[in-house]
């Protein structure tokens, strides 16, 4: 793997790293750590997303590294470098920095998602990985970069938030070794558990308490089913971002198998998100959607309605279960 990135970082000068719209834990940590890894080769580099780091994830990056896309401000910038594009092989989750991709003068992927047929960028893929997190440490261990503290913190933030604090399927003995390298560099795991799990405002609990009440249990009790409209947002004062784990819920009963949760976006448009237990693979059924993601977690955006959507969904979950 170090191979492919070290031709990557010989032809050019100029990077530009970003993420999936919005950006995640898992997105921010490994951006930092690549961020390390360019500073060792005395590369230049930006860090630039698509929109500003969602609140409860600014803590991991305290000097403000991380810049939100602005096209007069940085539109030039593209066509100084190449671009990374980590924990997303997919430019139609990237948001607004297509702009940037556009210009750029190559683009290159790392990423541990399952990879879409016909991967349309070369770059580092590797789906046994459980986080991009854990893949950006073991780059910059091969590369002999050394990660300081605050992208070690991060970067453990990150593992711990994609494995579910290690409990998740791809959990495996690399993942505990570059979290231990992670935190002999300094990295505090129960700062990391409190920012990530003890750390939200009230308005997410009443968001909470609106999608719990929405949900609805489906398939002789194997899926579990939960919306959230615009006025749910409106009511509880809250945004799409404050979402993050709210799908997972119903996977705390042992008899559901996939849930799924329908968000309206402020245009009207919406967000699916799937997570399963086991064998049942919800980024195929994502897939199908124009989306993608893990086999036990996946998602898509639609034009749909909120009920085309759930309803199109639900059918497609049917199937796939009874396929089994």
């Amino acid at each position: 793997m170090i191979e492919k990135l070290d031709e990557l970082l010989n032809r050019h000068d100029f990077f530009i790293l970003t993420t999936h719209d919005p950006p995640d834990a898992d997105g921010i940590g490994a951006q930092l750590v690549l961020g390390c890894i360019l500073r060792s080769r005395g590369k230049r580099f930006r860090i630039i997303n698509a929109s500003p780091t969602p609140e409860q994830f600014r803590f991991m990056d305290p000097a403000s590294q991380i810049e939100s896309w602005d096209r007069e401000r940085l539109g030039s910038l593209a066509e100084q470098g190449a671009m990374i594009i980590v924990d997303t092989a997919d430019e139609y989750n990237i948001g607004n920095m297509r702009e940037a991709y556009c210009r750029s003068r190559e683009v290159f992927v790392i990423d541990h998602h399952e990879p879409k047929p016909h991967a349309a960028f070369d770059g580092i893929y590797d789906q046994t990985c459980a986080s991009t997190c854990e893949l950006a440490v073991e780059l910059a261990e091969a590369a002999g970069a050394a990660i300081d503290k605050t992208a070690a913190f991060a970067a453990y933030t990150g593992i711990v938030y994609d494995t579910g604090f290690f409990a998740y399927a791809k959990t495996g003995a690399r993942t505990f070794r570059a979290a231990i390298s992670l935190l002999e560099l300094g990295a505090d795991p129960t700062e990391a558990f409190v920012r990530l799990c003890q750390n939200t405002p009230t308005r997410v609990l009443l968001l909470q308490k609106k999608a719990l009440a929405s949900m609805t249990i489906c398939q002789g009790g194997k899926i579990a089913a939960m919306v959230l409209r615009n006025e749910d947002f409106a009511a509880a004062g809250a945004t799409l971002e404050d979402t993050d784990g709210f799908v997972n819920f119903p996977l705390k009963s042992r008899d559901i198998a996939v849930s799924l949760m329908v968000k309206e976006t402020p245009d009207l448009k919406v967000r699916c998100s799937l997570r399963s237990k086991g064998s049942v693979n919800v980024a195929k059924i994502a897939q199908g959607f124009g989306g993608g993601g893990h086999i036990n977690a996946s998602g898509f955006k639609s034009d749909m309605d909120v009920d085309q959507a759930l309803e199109k969904t639900l059918a497609a979950i049917t199937e796939h279960l009874e396929g089994q």
